[in-house]
């Protein structure tokens, strides 16, 4: 049942080992795996801001009919930021899962990474993504699949538990018997969806069980933060996701942080360079003008979170309809006063929701219409 690949087939030597963080010796940084949103076009605007060490793909869905979608392949084959690109595979089909991975190898990819944290109820209710926490022993089998298919770098992406953590312990140990080379965890069950608290205690748990690092995800939002979790967790660094989104200077911001060093704040103007250089970058042929001011709500419902803490931005921006009135709102917002300092961490009470208007693409499970703290 499984589909192992001769070495010979495999697309250049793939990586045994964690590649290096870009300052050597710090704890290392992700990009989270987003739907709708970690493609090619976002991690190019990311890595122009300040690259992470890793980043991660959107997920492959893998069923029987499944192929490995192409605008998700982009984000590895012209992959240009000069960080590693982890794949990413949602499914529970054995034969499908070990076939899927065999093809990523192909593909300049630093690893595979398997998804057991989505936690849409689309995706849940079809048993994968953070469905698999329900199930120890399909999760044991995924693994020895993965695992005997996947020659390099083996990654998982987990929450701690779908209800209850009643599996937490046992699913750690499945991690260790795998031999999985990194553990990504966000610190809240999937039922808790993104509304409760983290539970960094858990993954602190992890860290002092499983055999290879673990990052901490879950509501990193500044690098202030993220220097108080990993003291927390001991964790080998972080995975970053919503407020890379809101923040996209985060990753280079971290590593002044855990250098000893004062982060550089970023200004209101700089803020406005940067929605212009994203619409730029989620521009392509065909894309009407409407569905492409729609597609950068999503992001804005993010970015306005550290602009002013009244919500006066997301209010104007949720109602735009066209490009120049898009941008007549961010100049209004962010122009009038240049200078001032865009907010390290999220403004108490300004809620990114989602954006009824907002194409429903990625509806099917972990896009951001389904975040919304």
């Amino acid at each position: 049942m499984t589909s192992s690949v001769p070495a010979s087939s495999v697309l250049g030597p793939l990586p045994s080992a964690l590649p290096a963080s870009i300052l050597p010796g710090q704890p290392l940084t992700a990009l989270a795996p987003m739907q709708d949103v970690t493609d090619l076009a976002f991690m190019g605007v990311i890595s122009h801001y300040g690259a992470p060490d890793y980043f991660f793909t959107e997920f492959f869905r893998v069923h029987a009919q499944s192929k490995l979608e192409k605008h998700i392949l982009r984000s590895i084959d012209e992959n240009a930021t000069g960080r590693p690109v982890f794949s990413q595979l949602i499914g529970e089909d054995l034969h499908h899962l070990a076939r899927s991975a065999a093809e990523l190898l192909h593909h300049p990819v630093a690893g595979v990474d398997l998804n057991m944290g989505c936690p849409a109820p689309k995706v849940y209710k079809k048993n994968v993504g953070g469905g698999l926490l329900r199930d120890p022993a399909k999760i044991d089998e995924i693994l020895g699949v993965l695992r005997q298919t996947v020659p390099g770098l083996f990654t998982v992406k987990m929450r701690i538990g779908f209800e209850t953590t009643d599996h937490f312990e046992r699913i750690l140990d499945l991690i260790n018997k795998h031999g999985v080379d990194l553990l990504s965890l966000h610190g809240r069950t999937v039922k808790e969806m993104y509304r409760s608290e983290v539970h960094y205690d858990y993954i602190a748990r992890a860290v002092e069980r499983v055999k290879c690092p673990v990052l901490a995800n879950g509501n990193i939002t500044s690098a202030a933060t993220a220097v108080r979790v990993l003291a927390q967790t001991k964790a080998a660094g972080v995975m970053i996701g919503r407020h890379a989104i809101r923040n996209p200077w985060i990753f280079r911001q971290c590593r002044e942080a855990f250098a000893g060093q004062a982060v550089t704040p970023v200004t209101l103007a700089q803020v406005r360079d940067y929605i212009a250089r994203l619409y730029t970058a989620t521009d392509h042929a065909g894309l009407p003008e409407r569905d492409h001011v729609n597609k950068m709500k999503k992001y804005l419902n993010f970015v306005g979170q550290s602009v002013d803490g009244t919500g006066a931005f997301l209010h104007d921006m949720r109602r735009t309809e066209t490009e120049a009135q898009l941008f007549a709102v961010c100049d209004r917002h962010l122009l009038a006063e240049p200078e001032k300092i865009f907010a390290d961490e999220p403004y108490p009470g300004v809620i990114a929701r989602p954006n009824c208007e907002t194409p429903s693409a990625g509806a099917d499970g972990c896009s951001l219409e389904t975040v919304t703290a």
